[in-house]
C-alpha cells in the first residue's frame, strides 16, 4: 500500500490527505512526508490548496478537520483521479449494454466512463434509452448522432454537477430500467456503498430500486472508505466492477454474498 501512495499524482495525493483528515481528525506534516515520500514543501502546498477549498484547516505542524465537513472531492477533482482505472472499468461495464436496454446512470466520474465506452453501433437510431441526473453524462450523450436521452430535472448540486431532490425522485418513480450503473464515494462490507450527500444517496437508492440489474462501478481506492450516508448494502448489488488492486479478502467476502465481482 505504501508503494502505491508513493506513486500517486499530486491530485490523488491531495484526495488521500483530505480523506485522512476526515477520518482521523488531524494529520501531521512530518507523517505525510514519510507516508507519501515527497518533500515538506509539496505537503505544505497540498495543505494550502486543501484549505483554500475548505477541505481542512491548517494548524502548526499539520491540519485538522473543518467542523461539520463531510465533503468528498468535487466532480472536477474526481475526474483527475485514477483515470486509467476508471476507463478500464467503463469499457467492461459498457459491454453489458445490449440493444433495446433502458439504462440509468448516476453522477459518478466512473459512470461517465461507461457512457464514453458504449459501442458506436448502439449510439445511433435510438437503439438504447439512457436516463441520467448527471450534466456531464448528458453532455457526453448529446454528442451522439441520435441519442434517446432523458435528463432528470431537479435542484442542481454543483459539487456533483447533477440534479437531486423531490422532482428527480418523482421522475425516477415513474421509470423501470434494465441496468443501473452507479458509482460510490466509499465501500465497505459493514456499511456498504456510501456517499457524502443525503440527497445524492436518495437518487442512487431509487435508481437501484427501479432497475432489474444494479452494477456498481468503482476503483479500488474507495474500498475501505466510509462516507457520511449509506446508500445500499454490498449484498444488494448484482455486479461490482473494480480493479485488481481491490483487497482479496474483500473480493472474496463480496462473492460469498452472491455478488458477481469483475476485476479489470
Amino acid at each position: 500500500m505504501d508503494g502505491d501512495l508513493q506513486n500517486l499524482s499530486a491530485a490523488e495525493r491531495r484526495s488521500q490527505i483530505a480523506q485522512m483528515v476526515m477520518e482521523k481528525g488531524k494529520v501531521l506534516v512530518s507523517d505525510l512526508v514519510e507516508l507519501f515520500k515527497v518533500t515538506e514543501t509539496s505537503i505544505r502546498r497540498d495543505l494550502t490548496l486543501l484549505e483554500n477549498s475548505k477541505r481542512l484547516i491548517r494548524v502548526h505542524g499539520g491540519a485538522t478537520t473543518v467542523p461539520g465537513n463531510f465533503r468528498t472531492d468535487s466532480f472536477a477533482e474526481k475526474m483527475e483521479l485514477h483515470i486509467d482505472v476508471k476507463v478500464r472499468i467503463g469499457k467492461v461495464a459498457a459491454e453489458m449494454i445490449q440493444q433495446g436496454n433502458i439504462i440509468l446512470l448516476d453522477s459518478g466520474t466512473t459512470t461517465l466512463q461507461v457512457v464514453r465506452n458504449i459501442p458506436n453501433p448502439l449510439r445511433v437510431g435510438s437503439l438504447i434509452t439512457l436516463v441520467t441526473n448527471s450534466i456531464p453524462v448528458a453532455q457526453e450523450i448529446l454528442t451522439w448522432p441520435s441519442p434517446n436521452l432523458t435528463i432528470l430535472g431537479g435542484i442542481y448540486l454543483p459539487d456533483y454537477q447533477a440534479t437531486i431532490g423531490p422532482q428527480t425522485l418523482a421522475q425516477l418513480n415513474e421509470l423501470t430500467a434494465d441496468i443501473a450503473f452507479l458509482g460510490t464515494d466509499g465501500l465497505t462490507l459493514q456499511s456498504g456503498a456510501t456517499t457524502a450527500n443525503v440527497l445524492m444517496a436518495e437518487v442512487d437508492r431509487l435508481m437501484a430500486e427501479h432497475s432489474r440489474k444494479t452494477v456498481l462501478v468503482t476503483d479500488s481506492s474507495k474500498i475501505g472508505r466510509v462516507g457520511f450516508v449509506p446508500v445500499r448494502p454490498v449484498a444488494t448489488y448484482n455486479v461490482i466492477i473494480t480493479d485488481s488492486n481491490a483487497p482479496t479478502d474483500f473480493v472474496s467476502a463480496v462473492r460469498d454474498f452472491g455478488v458477481e465481482v469483475i476485476l479489470v
